[in-house]
């Protein structure tokens, strides 16, 4: 590919397009429709490091790490770095028993609406038919466009497919290597696979250690080409892109991003951390964390079904369906979506574990998903004694909530009162719609449970709408649907 010629392309996309690469153009851009109604999507990391499985995604930069775990088990498990680097790994990298069929029909069963396969994380493997890099999987490896096949599968269930790129930290990412004597070396030049490790600099430093021109340049077009080949709805940014050498580079792109969407008459979307997009001219993403309270934009939570890992290793420590249920109830009541992260094999299947968890999620939401999918936010989030820890890296722990921790949402004349650990004696309280309540001063026409064929028994007083039930038993979150008049 002649990047000259792409970059040119770019500034005439721009030129000759609605959103211009500037702040004030690109704050014209409104969240779609459907991305605020979905809710609900799959992340994948999968790549080459699911060769190794081990400790976690980061495995190609810290086998490098002298004296780190990852070192010595690179050295006892494969052998000198000189003479088994990260690159040896792509030829075991085979994808001998990848399905795209197979994992979309497991995600729809799931009820995720969006998916998003990881298309180049930080070691800069390519997971797509690419001009820039003879490093990719149509050319090595699989030696098959896995993501065009994604795509395929996904669309043809009627899941919206998107893609996310973490290429921002490769310029640093396998930079230890050149600290010791490794198959890192000199001299490195754009479209090889080890291009550029330059040395690490402090993550939080918004100006130091700036990349090049010609690497900031590299970045764009790979972001572009992925737009053009893929149509991709969301383009999910990982961190490091906040830094000031980025700026110009991430206006150009969404300009050039959003100018494209309109000319092939589709909604797309953005996701951020920290500010590296001004705010309302993309979607903010929260990693592994959520927010205490409800936002007045439209935001996403992204985290996996494992706590220690993105990708599959062979100790992955697992969250619950149930867990994973409420966080997902919690969020879209506080006007949020849910990206939730699976880590399939390197032969290409996806861990039984994982599979286990995405179908009782799924088995919830065929049930309760009229208070999930296409729905608002109320007044407030809801009510209860839980407080939910706010910001990134907060999932570690489990949440202990409680029969009172009570959320709401709503669609049409429908309100949702969802109760995320349902009492053992039947009675529910809700405290926002007691008589002469100020969040709620309605009336409730009838109350149903979904899932459940018991009418509850229900009376509001001064203290709480008070809904009673002899039947309903769950571990899940159950939810009441109040016909509101």
């Amino acid at each position: 590919m002649d990047v000259t010629s792409y970059l040119q392309t770019i500034e005439d996309t721009i030129a000759n397009g609605k959103y211009k690469d500037h702040w004030h153009s690109l704050s014209e851009y409104e969240v779609p429709a459907w991305y605020k109604k979905a809710k609900f999507g799959i992340f994948i990391h999968w790549g080459v490091y699911a060769v190794p499985a081990f400790k976690n995604e980061w495995y190609p930069r810290n086998m490098y790490i002298q004296g780190s775990d990852e070192y010595k088990h690179h050295i006892e498990t494969y052998g000198d770095h000189k003479d088994f680097g990260y690159k040896d790994f792509i030829p075991m990298f085979k994808a001998e028993n990848f399905n795209a069929d197979e994992w979309a029909e497991l995600f729809r069963q799931a009820g995720a609406k969006y998916v998003m396969p990881v298309a180049e994380h930080h070691d800069g493997f390519q997971m797509y038919r690419s001009e820039l890099s003879h490093f990719n999987a149509y050319e090595m490896g699989p030696k098959r466009d896995v993501l065009a096949e994604m795509k395929a599968a996904f669309e043809e269930r009627g899941m919206t497919f998107c893609v996310s790129s973490h290429r921002a930290e490769h310029w640093f990412f396998l930079s230890h290597g050149k600290e010791f004597e490794s198959d890192i070396k000199e001299p490195l030049t754009r479209g090889d696979f080890y291009w550029p490790s330059m040395p690490e600099p402090d993550h939080h430093d918004l100006y130091g250690s700036p990349p090049s021109q010609e690497y900031l340049e590299d970045w764009l077009v790979r972001c572009c080409e992925l737009v053009d080949e893929y149509q991709p709805r969301v383009f999910y940014f990982d961190w490091w892109i906040q830094t000031a050498a980025f700026k110009p580079y991430l206006k150009k792109f969404a300009a050039y991003y959003y100018n494209k969407a309109v000319e092939w008459g589709i909604e797309v979307a953005i996701n951020y951390k920290h500010e590296a997009f001004h705010f309302g001219t993309a979607v903010p993403d929260v990693e592994r964390g959520q927010f205490a309270a409800l936002k007045p934009y439209f935001w996403q939570t992204d985290t996996a079904v494992a706590k220690n890992s993105w990708s599959y290793t062979a100790g992955n420590d697992y969250k619950t369906s149930v867990e994973i249920i409420r966080d997902l109830v919690d969020i879209v009541s506080k006007n949020g979506s849910l990206l939730l992260n699976v880590g399939p094999h390197a032969d290409g299947t996806i861990p039984e574990e994982d599979k286990e968890i995405l179908l009782e999620i799924g088995d919830w939401l065929k049930l309760n998903g009229d208070a999930i999918y296409d729905t608002t936010f109320w007044r407030t989030f809801g009510e209860g004694p839980t407080l939910v820890e706010e910001g990134q890296f907060t999932d570690g722990k489990t949440k202990a909530f409680t029969s009172e921790d009570i959320r709401f949402t709503v669609k049409g004349s429908r309100l949702y009162a969802i109760v995320l650990v349902y009492p053992e004696n039947g009675v529910v309280k809700i405290k926002a719609l007691r008589e002469k309540s100020h969040d709620f001063q309605g009336i409730i026409k009838d109350i149903s449970i979904l899932g459940f064929d018991e009418q509850p028994v229900w009376e509001r007083t001064e203290e709480a709408l008070i809904i009673k039930t002899k039947q309903v038993q769950s571990a899940a979150p159950v939810v009441f649907s109040l016909n509101i008049d």
